[in-house]
């Protein structure tokens, strides 16, 4: 018995003001269910203690980067504090083809780059519950000066002004909450006429099993169930 319909994986971007829980979010989702996989971005940065190459990021060298760009390798890149970061185009291809959800977390900035390249990914904008919870958040890291923890703020700021372009908004009030809203998300996404493989196909079956049903119908008597 078919219990649903094969369909194209959506690409899920999640995007929030620093502080929001983005990351974390992301990573549940990867951990927890399956046919979800994170987005490995390239980075210019140095890796910092703990940081696995290939596993935290890609990291290349500046000349290595440009070449990505100039070979349009880059689905979406930003210069973020004087380090390039990109969403290589491969990760997106290569989970489609698996058939999974490949879940991207990046920068406001680099969200609407997505949106031109690749139209069927679906962008949540993560939402903060208040500034407090940010100041914690950020404050909480422990890593950076007041200073830069008020940067990240004000950036947060103007970020939120993008909120309503994105597809939908998930509040991160409770991450429990949150990895539950994000994934009801990307299953009613995968229920979208426009993501079933082969739907006009799907469709004359199901026409084809009906006028069978019918005919043999009309010379058995009623089909039952």
């Amino acid at each position: 018995m078919i219990t649903g319909l094969p369909y194209r994986p959506c690409p899920l971007v999640l995007a929030a003001p620093s502080g929001t829980g983005k990351t974390t979010i992301a990573h549940a989702l990867v951990e927890r269910f399956d046919h979800f996989v994170f987005s490995v971005s390239a980075t210019t940065r140095r890796a910092r203690e703990g940081e696995v190459d290939g596993v935290d990021y890609d990291f290349v060298s500046r000349e290595e980067f440009r070449g990505m760009i100039e070979n349009h390798a880059l689905l979406e890149w930003a210069e973020v504090h004087g380090n390039l970061y990109g969403t290589p185009r491969r990760n997106l291809e290569a989970a489609q083809d698996r058939g999974e959800h490949v879940v991207l977390d990046i920068d406001v900035q680099g969200a609407r780059q997505i949106r031109k390249r690749a139209p069927g990914a679906v962008l949540i904008f993560v939402f903060p519950p208040s500034a407090e919870a940010l100041w914690g958040r950020l404050t909480a890291r422990g890593s950076e000066r007041l200073d830069e923890v008020k940067r990240r703020l004000r950036a947060g700021r103007k970020e939120l002004e993008e909120a309503s372009h994105f597809d939908y908004i998930v509040v991160n009030d409770d991450l429990e909450r949150a990895v539950a809203r994000v994934r009801a998300i990307v299953e009613a996404e995968s229920h979208r006429p426009s993501r079933v493989l082969n739907l006009e196909g799907e469709v004359a079956r199901l026409r084809h099993e009906i006028d069978e049903v019918v005919e043999r119908s009309e010379v058995e008597g009623p089909v039952s169930g």
